[in-house]
């Protein structure tokens, strides 16, 4: 007999099937024992009665929590007052007659049957093998697929090229100590910061690129927010007007985004309890200095002429943005040139600032990017002022010495996008496997005291 899907069990009431999953949960009742059995569909509730079966009966006596089973048995009409709108399979049940155990399950660190797991966030990511079957935890990580695959689909609608930038580079993209420094055979190297680079050497030969990479921070801090691995959304185009053009670019892939998130994890959102920021017809965009005269007259905070907006300032424009406009975005340009990458473009008009962007909402920042320097000679400068080796980005620089176009492009991490979009209280409840200053799997501590 094949195989049916939980999801797909209404389509045979009355039907002899073949269920494999887990037991999520096991709920006696008298004589009989309810188990809902968990697959890649979803949830379906299976009844074990002695008077249908005595075997099957006797077996379900011993199941337990995560034990991986096969049931065949009768696919049954629910009454109307017992259908679980919740589930797909909500309108019928599995009666069954035969139960074969594939596997048992040791005993659980912690109860995995509730609707949300208690255990801590640490606790959670200790036994990431456990907690990564729990249907709220999978749902972060379908709404996360969504954001790939929807950004994957809307750079290819827009003519974007796909191609795979390497993670271990000879030199830093963005410059500073924050980076993993590592051995390679007989040489210095580096796991990439950023694909940067990369993405403008592929511009220069197919216009429009993008790329789908991880990325390495060696940021020593423990906050809610970073992590040193993340997916990291990139994209780089040529023929550019004005580093507008890349911001309606990243407007238009983020509300694309949006758009599929909504329309394809309905029942995700539903069971996180997560709305979906607003987007209005056009993100507000201010300057550094008009979004910093802002905070000043919104919260009396004086934070005019600083390099940048802490976390605070993040929040309080996001706060007064949604006040006066509804959006949950809101775009911040013209950033103190030596503030930023080498890279960067500098404003005709002050060139002690620069043509880079970021694109905050709900108080974090989602995007970065903005207009790159084309012209050769400029960016040796740049290199030079930033006290960075030649010889080490050479292979960039010969993409713009031998003639390159106007252009930029923009990058967001996925993680922080997912933690967002769900409402999330920190980044890791949005990465798979995370690592952080304390953790690589197992926390450092922890496996230091089993030594």
């Amino acid at each position: 007999m094949e195989r049916t899907l939980t999801k797909n069990t209404p389509e045979h009431a009355g039907e002899e099937v073949l269920v494999k999953g887990w037991v999520n949960v096991r709920r006696d009742h008298g004589k009989l024992i309810f188990i809902d059995v968990r697959d890649r569909g979803g949830l379906l509730q299976v009844v074990f009665n002695p008077q249908v079966s005595p075997e099957a009966h006797q077996v379900a006596t011993t199941l337990k929590n995560e034990d991986v089973i096969e049931v065949v048995g009768k696919i049954n009409t629910r009454p109307e007052k017992l259908i679980n709108h919740k589930i797909a399979s909500g309108t019928v049940e599995l009666e069954a007659t035969a139960l074969t155990i594939v596997a048992h399950a040791a005993p659980l660190p912690f109860d995995t049957s509730k609707e949300t797991l208690d255990a801590e966030l640490p606790t959670q990511l200790d036994h990431r093998a456990i907690t990564l079957r729990h249907p709220s935890v999978k749902a972060v990580f379908k709404v996360q697929a969504t954001v790939i695959d929807s950004f994957r689909e809307f750079m290819k609608s827009e003519d974007f090229f796909e191609f795979q930038a390497p993670c271990i580079t000879p030199a830093t993209a963005e410059g500073g100590a924050e980076v993993f420094e590592i051995k390679y055979f007989d040489h210095k190297a580096y796991l990439t910061q950023s694909p940067q680079l990369y993405k403008q050497i592929a511009m220069t030969a197919f216009e429009r690129v993008f790329s789908v990479n991880k990325i390495f921070r060696a940021e020593p801090s423990v906050t809610t927010r970073h992590l040193t691995e993340v997916v990291s959304l990139d994209a780089e185009m040529a023929f550019i007007n004005s580093w507008t053009d890349v911001r309606d670019m990243a407007e238009n892939t983020v509300r694309h985004i949006l758009k599929t998130v909504g329309e394809t994890c309905a029942t995700e959102l539903a069971m996180l309890n997560a709305t979906l920021p607003t987007m209005i017809d056009k993100t507000p965009t201010f300057s550094l200095a008009e979004a910093q005269e802002k905070i000043f007259a919104y919260s009396g905070k004086d934070v005019r002429g600083e390099k940048d907006l802490n976390p605070e300032d993040e929040r309080t424009l996001c706060e007064l943005v949604k006040k006066e406009t509804d959006s949950d975005f809101v775009f911040v340009y013209g950033y103190p040139t030596r503030q930023k990458p080498f890279y960067v473009y500098p404003s005709v008009e002050n060139p002690e600032v620069n043509e880079g962007m970021d694109l905050l909402c709900r108080g974090i920042e989602w995007l970065s990017g903005g207009r790159r320097i084309n012209d050769y000679e400029q960016l040796r400068k740049h290199v030079e002022l930033w006290n960075m080796s030649e010889d080490k980005v050479r292979m960039f620089l010969d993409a713009f010495k031998y003639g390159a176009p106007p252009e930029g492009g923009f990058a967001f991490g996925a993680e922080r996008i997912t933690m967002q979009i769900l409402g999330l209280k920190n980044v890791r409840e949005a990465c798979m496997f995370p690592r952080d200053l304390s953790r690589i799997d197992e926390r450092f501590a922890a496996a230091d005291e089993q030594k």
